[in-house]
This record gives structure tokens, C-alpha cells and sequence, in this order.
């Protein structure tokens, strides 16, 4: 009798952020249901985040594993248990993380070896990765976790270099040579962007991942044809880049386990979920949902001015803050007195929750109860708004989203602006970016009136526009199909 062939072996190597994790491990499932043999390559710290999910899929018959090295924190001068951006604390303990991460050549080249994998599939922020995979002899995939639009817009940075045309960081100029008309500023590009016009070294990374992508086999994207379609064609025809989009990933989490634990199983907790009862008692699309991702910081003084503004608006609420201090994570009260006005959370008593740390985002965003998410922009909570038919209050903080919001606001319009116009700094102290009228008038805008109920209306085609998209036939079924075939007949 025949043997069956060997399945189709691919590693997968996510970044070291909860935000580039979350959508590479939902990428690794996604390829083990399609019949292929998943191993996903990371520290042991970052594996306890997803390894209960990865168990269960396995009892499920799905092959599907985790490699785990152990990072070298003591060689970078970090010290033990730093292993993930979500736990910096400062730009200096930042670089020495992003030297580390380099230090991990050379055991993804051992793993590769020992595996024997038919494709490594590693994030955009490893470039060094392309060459390691050519060494090995195998095809190496760049995942990028964000949107086509945003990946288009950092290559008119780097190829029509509009920044140095401009006198001031606050000038408006349009963004070349892209479909839309899109206008942006120096504040709102993150600091590698404008340090680019000064700083040769800065220049040179950006390049080198500009280079990593264009060397590679090809570039993943968690997106979806109908949400971008324009940005899609230009990536693939007017850049000349190979891309499969087979997005929104986060759909292939369907039982309520996999979206409770999904990010941060070790976070789970039953004042968590109690949420989500406090929710049942809400009317539908009356409670806004405000997160500013995992490892966005914002000043104590704009916190307050945040309060302020989601207080005046009198709309129902579910605030998550991050935590700052790891050391404070089984601890559920914290300090707050230097950011919440005075008497703040008795005066809302029953019309908000404030959760610290981490929070269950999918199952919130599907309750009924929720009409509107306050966002950073980051890719992965667009895309989860998106998929539960949530419209957007968009507050950009840095590096993309910016460029996200656009999408949002002016393309697809299902977003309003808080009028955000300057990248977050490190620390920033007491600097005041947006103000308490200006987050009410967003909030008000997005949650009541004839205006609320078309972008509402928006967000949900487009929420049925994503789930037939994963679908057998759908645009990015069909892409992860086709990558899949190229991959078995080494065509890609």
C-alpha cells in the first residue's frame, strides 16, 4: 500500500508582545486544522500565556506543539523573567529586551535544524530571520499583524521620504503615491519614522526590514479582502509584494474557553468574568468599552482627563487600566488616587467597572450590551471590533495606528476620532494630549443619535463581511488555501 505523505511541517516564531503573540498562535491553529503540522517557537515564560490552548487542541487531534528555549535575559543584562514587552519598564530595559531577542539566532537556527520544518513562518521584527532560514535551506513567511493600509503607508515613508518636505512635525502633508488622499503629520509617525531624516542608524533598520520582506517568500497578513480591498491591490500589483490575507484570525477561537484565556491564560480570574454578568443587566449598545491594548502607557494626568470625559458623557462603561507594576498582579485594588478625580468610582457605582490587568476582550466585545469600543488602534483590536459589529472611538497612541485609525475613521467609517495628533512618548509625565471635551463629544457621537446607528449599521456588514470571509469559498479561505498548495508543491 501506499504511505501517506508526511504532513506539511511549518514553525512558527512570534514576536515577544502580547500583540504580535495573540494572532500567530490563532495562526498556528488555523494551519493545524487545515492538516498541517504546527510548531510554534518561543521562551518558556511567553509559552505559559497560550500553552493550555495549544493542549487542548491537541486532545482535539490536531498536530500541533511548542518549542521552548530559554531567553537570554542575563546575557542582554535583563533581569530573570523579563521575556515579554508587556513587562518593560523603561526605554533602557526596552533595548536590552530587543538585544536579547537578537541573541535568539542562533537557537532558531538549532531548532530549525533539529525540526526539519518546510517553512518558517516569523514576524515582521525579526529581519534577521529571512537569512537565518536561508541557511537551513527552507522558505521563510513574514507575518505582519497589522493592516495593508498601514504596511503601504510605511513604504511611501520610506521610498518618497514626504517627512523631509515639511518645516514642522505639526504640518499636514498627504501621504504619497498610495489610493486614498490621506493626510498625517510628523507627531503622528512614531519616533524611528522622524528620526529617520536625522539619524542614518534608524534608516538602516528600517531598510533592513523593508529588505527582510522583500527577500522573503512572502508576506501573511491577519486582513481581510472586503475590509481594505484597495490597499490589498496596491501591496500585491504597485509594491510587487507576494501576500496571502487570512484574516480576521481571532474567528477561529469559537468556544468560550479559547476567547476567555485567549492572550493571557495565567490572567484568568473570576472578577474577570464577573463582568460579564455585570453586563447582562445592560440594554443593548448602551455600554462602551474602553482598552488600550497590553503595553500602551498613558500619563496619570491624561487618565484623569480620561474620567472626566467618560463621566461627562453619562454612558455606561467597562474601563480596562493597565497594570504597571507586575509585582501587583494578584492584587485587585491599586492606588489610583493620583489619576481618578476624586470619588470617581463611587459616583459610578453601577454605571461603570474599572477592571486592572488583563480582560476577556473577545467575549466582551460579543456581548450585546456593548455599542462602542474606545481603542488604541492596535491591529488586533480593530479587527476583533470589527468582527463583533462594534463601531470605534479611536485614541492612535504610536506606532501604526495612526495609520489604523484612517482605515477606521475616513475609509470604511465606522470609527469616531477623539482628535489624537501626537504619538504618546515614553513616560510622557504630566503632558495633556486630548482633552475631557473633546473625549465626550467622540463618545456622544459614536453611542447616540442617527449618525451612532449608521456607523453601527456599517460595523455589522462588515462584521458579516469578515466571518464569510474565513469561510470555505470565502476571500482569505481561499488565500490560506492557495499558500497552503504553493507550500506542498514548493511553488510559493
Amino acid at each position: 500500500m501506499d504511505s501517506k505523505p508526511d504532513p506539511l511541517h511549518i514553525l512558527f516564531f512570534p514576536h515577544l508582545a502580547h500583540g504580535h503573540m495573540i494572532p500567530t498562535i490563532d495562526m498556528a491553529r488555523v494551519f493545524a486544522r487545515q492538516g498541517v503540522k504546527a510548531t510554534i517557537f518561543t521562551t518558556h515564560l511567553n509559552a505559559s500565556f497560550f500553552s493550555k490552548v495549544i493542549e487542548r487542541d491537541r486532545k482535539l487531534g490536531f498536530e500541533i506543539d511548542i518549542v521552548m528555549i530559554k531567553f537570554p535575559s542575563m546575557e542582554a543584562g535583563l533581569p530573570e523573567g523579563i521575556e515579554n514587552i508587556s513587562s518593560i519598564t523603561s526605554q533602557e530595559m526596552g533595548y536590552k529586551l530587543f538585544k536579547a531577542v537578537r541573541l535568539l539566532q542562533q537557537p532558531l537556527q538549532q531548532v530549525l535544524e533539529d525540526c526539519h520544518p518546510n517553512c518558517l513562518v516569523a514576524d515582521g521584527m525579526f529581519p534577521w530571520a529571512t537569512e537565518v532560514a536561508r541557511k537551513v535551506g527552507i522558505p521563510r513567511l513574514v507575518f505582519y499583524g497589522t493592516s495593508y493600509l498601514a504596511c503601504c503607508v510605511l513604504d511611501s515613508f520610506l521610498r518618497y521620504e514626504p517627512l523631509k518636505n515639511v518645516t514642522s512635525d505639526d504640518q499636514l502633508f498627504e501621504v504619497p503615491g498610495i489610493p486614498d488622499k490621506i493626510m498625517m503629520t510628523g507627531l503622528q509617525q512614531a519616533a524611528e519614522l522622524r528620526d529617520s531624516r536625522t539619524n542614518n542608524e534608524t534608516t538602516v533598520v528600517l531598510h533592513k526590514l523593508l529588505e527582510a520582506e522583500i527577500t522573503s517568500s512572502g508576506v501573511i497578513m491577519n486582513s481581510f479582502q472586503e475590509l481594505e480591498p484597495a490597499y490589498v491591490q496596491h501591496y500585491r500589483k504597485t509594491l510587487g509584494r507576494k501576500t496571502w490575507h487570512i484574516g480576521p484570525l481571532s474567528l477561529c477561537n469559537n468556544d468560550i474557553e479559547d476567547k476567555l484565556e485567549r492572550g493571557n491564560a495565567n490572567a484568568v480570574s473570576t472578577h474577570r468574568v464577573e463582568c460579564l454578568r455585570w453586563l447582562d443587566s445592560k440594554k443593548p449598545n448602551s455600554v462602551l468599552y474602553i482598552c488600550f491594548g497590553s503595553v500602551s502607557w498613558i500619563s496619570p494626568t491624561q487618565l484623569n482627563e480620561l474620567a472626566k470625559g467618560i463621566e461627562a458623557s453619562g454612558v455606561d462603561f467597562i474601563w480596562v487600566v493597565r497594570k504597571t507594576n507586575k509585582d501587583e498582579e494578584e492584587e485587585e485594588e491599586e492606588d489610583t488616587e493620583e489619576w481618578l478625580p476624586k470619588g470617581f468610582e463611587e459616583r459610578m457605582k453601577g454605571k461603570g467597572l474599572i477592571i486592572r490587568g488583563w480582560a476577556p476582550q473577545l467575549l466582551i466585545l460579543d456581548h450585546e450590551a456593548i455599542g462602542g469600543f474606545m481603542t488604541h488602534c492596535g491591529w488586533n483590536s480593530i479587527l476583533e471590533s470589527i468582527t463583533a459589529g462594534v463601531p470605534m472611538v479611536t485614541w492612535p497612541l504610536g506606532n501604526e495606528q495612526f495609520s489604523n485609525e484612517k482605515l477606521v475613521t475616513d475609509i470604511v467609517r465606522v470609527g469616531v476620532g477623539v482628535g489624537a495628533q501626537e504619538c504618546s512618548k515614553w513616560m510622557e509625565g504630566k503632558k495633556l494630549l486630548v482633552t475631557k471635551e473633546n473625549i465626550t463629544s467622540a463618545i456622544s457621537q459614536l453611542m447616540v443619535g442617527e449618525e451612532a446607528n449608521d456607523m453601527r449599521n456599517r460595523a455589522s456588514a462588515l462584521k458579516w463581511m469578515a466571518k464569510r470571509a474565513v469561510e470555505e469559498g470565502g476571500s482569505s479561505h481561499s488565500d490560506l488555501k492557495a499558500l497552503l498548495n504553493g507550500l506542498r508543491l514548493n511553488s510559493i
